[in-house]
């Protein structure tokens, strides 16, 4: 079976474009930098804003907890993805 000039061409072309989309998502994007690493804290619950609690953490990056029960002051653990803003509170 012979392929034409126009076959051969796309054939380059759509092999040139796949490659290039490896190289990318391997050494420009790389996978794994989605997925974060979790990150465990013992904090101080600084204010509870209605339900919404506020932390310090050692990265500098203050935590926000949804349905957070604890009064400010209440130490807890957390849990959070390293660099991300947002945290859950980890059952003893």
């Amino acid at each position: 079976m012979e392929l034409s000039s126009g076959r051969k061409a796309s054939l380059v072309f759509v092999g040139a474009f796949v490659a290039a989309g490896i190289v990318l998502s391997t050494m420009v994007f790389p996978f794994w930098n989605l997925i974060r690493e979790d990150v465990f804290e013992e904090v101080v619950i600084l204010t509870n804003d209605n339900g919404v609690c506020y932390v310090e953490t050692s990265d500098n990056i203050p935590k926000t907890i949804e349905n957070c029960t604890l009064d400010s002051g209440d130490k807890a653990t957390i849990k959070f993805g390293n660099g991300l803003a947002w945290a859950t509170i980890v059952a003893p």
